[in-house]
């Protein structure tokens, strides 16, 4: 395997298992020493085990690398200071946060329990805001520090979209609503931080792994098609984006499934007009506006029509 990282510190949440395992061992594979934080629940979040984190240690060490487990909660906002500090503390600096940590808590609106919004948004978004905070403040103070040339300085966050955030899925509007708001807060805080030579970035995931074993088009995958969706092709454009190599790249969300990777565009304005003042001459405007745009995209990214999905409601 190659260096990309060598000497690089990183932070990996939810390392434990899946997606995240698969982060932290690649990212030793090529020289990171690496914090594996997992705090160990199920799938939807209770319960709490260190096990799968010290498993990934071990496999690190095994290999000749260094790690060492974290079991905080990314959602306490003091237990992902105390995170990043573990990390200084260990090896005394911090190159690299993914934010891979998550739950799933999948429900139609009108069954969701405040309850499972409410978790679900907590882990995902709040669990991505902070981490990263507190890695951002550490890489503001060295670059404030001085002790550091300009062109030395050096941060990586890659978080963690999906797409039912970017794109939409029925069943998942928690889910979907918090990885749309970290995709966004990716392109807000790669402006934020590029003075300081941070760049963040942001993965959109396709892969069989324990959260998504029993989602619809996972479950019926045989032993074949499950290689073909394995985490690990998730864990090769993180492990480039903390690389030298993606230096100038920054703000952009990846959309990768198995082999295939691409960019997600995100949001784009599309046809124009003006308004009317009255809403009743709207009508053949916004039918003329709606005639013109594309579709809103499927799971796959591209313009559809289909059930839940007509032309001119989307």
């Amino acid at each position: 395997m190659g260096n990309l990282c060598e000497g690089r510190v990183a932070i990996v949440t939810g390392a434990g298992r899946g997606i995240g395992r698969e982060h932290a061992l690649l990212l030793a594979e090529n020289g990171a020493r690496v914090v594996v934080n997992d705090l160990g629940g199920d799938a939807d979040g209770t319960g709490a085990d260190l096990s799968p984190a010290q498993e990934v240690v071990a496999e690190i060490e095994a290999m000749g690398g260094e790690a060492v487990v974290n079991g905080g909660n990314v959602a306490d906002f003091d237990a992902a200071g105390e995170m990043v500090q573990q990390a200084v503390d260990t090896w005394g600096r911090l190159d690299i946060l993914i934010n891979n940590a998550g739950i799933l808590r999948d429900r139609m609106v009108f069954s969701m329990a405040e309850a499972d919004w409410d978790a679900v948004i907590n882990v995902h978004l709040k669990g991505t805001f902070a981490p990263a905070h507190h890695a951002a403040a550490h890489w503001r103070e060295v670059a404030k520090s001085g002790d550091v040339p300009p062109d030395d300085l050096f941060g990586r966050i890659v978080n963690t979209a999906s797409p039912s955030g970017i794109y939409g899925n029925v069943g998942q509007s928690n889910y979907g609503a918090a990885k749309a708001a970290i995709a966004s807060f990716t392109i807000i805080t790669a402006m934020e931080l590029v003075r300081y030579g941070v760049t963040v970035n942001c993965l959109s995931p396709g892969a069989f792994t324990r959260m998504t074993s029993d989602l619809p088009g996972f479950e019926s995958m045989d032993d074949e098609a499950r290689e073909k969706m394995g985490p690990r092709w998730i864990a090769i454009p993180a492990v480039w984006l903390c690389s030298d190599a993606a230096r100038n790249v920054t703000g952009r969300i990846l959309d990768v499934r198995g082999d295939t990777l691409g960019i997600a565009e995100m949001w784009q304005l599309g046809p124009t007009a003006t308004q009317p003042d009255d809403p009743s001459d709207l009508t053949e405007v916004m039918a003329d506006l709606l005639a013109g745009a594309r579709l809103n995209s499927d799971m796959a990214g591209r313009p559809t029509e289909g059930p839940g999905r007509p032309r001119l409601g989307l």
